[in-house]
């Protein structure tokens, strides 16, 4: 059985890459866009997810990936960048205390990643849209306690 637990966090501007909202020339659709046909390929559709993350502080948290549910590594996702190792850890986002929606946390491993780094305690959830969210609200996610570490 599945062991969860509850982290509140706020959630936080990014760095706009992920959902293509940054000026960023090289990815005008967002990396997340474009990274999820190779997702795919590896078996892991992001099919019914936002594609853009949420960022979400659990300061004075920070977490650690003990053993996530998937690590892709080698991943060349695009032309302009090196190939980069990601992994993603079950989430389910809590709305008004009631309401789950299931997620996962993204997570581009910092030693391949060249670029748009993010600070030790900034969760980036995959989730379908949420309308009603807005930077500065509180939120509540479960994470899965053998998947990732909340220190």
């Amino acid at each position: 059985m599945t062991s969860w637990i509850k982290v509140k966090g706020i959630v936080t501007v990014g760095h706009g890459v992920a959902s293509g909202k940054s000026s960023s020339h090289r990815f005008p659709q967002g990396t997340i866009r474009m990274q999820a046909p190779f997702f795919a390929e590896r078996g892991l559709s992001l099919k019914g997810y936002f594609m853009g993350t949420l960022n979400l502080s659990i300061t004075p948290k920070e977490y650690q990936i003990k053993q996530p549910r998937f690590t892709f590594r080698d991943v060349k996702w695009s032309p302009d960048s090196p190939a980069e190792d990601f992994s993603f850890c079950d989430c389910r986002v809590v709305l008004d205390n009631q309401k789950v929606m299931n997620g996962l946390i993204y997570y581009p491993h910092p030693e391949t990643k060249p670029e748009h780094f993010q600070d030790p305690d900034i969760l980036e959830i995959l989730v379908g849209f949420i309308e009603s969210l807005s930077y500065g609200d509180e939120l509540l996610i479960e994470v899965n306690e053998e998947q990732i570490a909340i220190v």
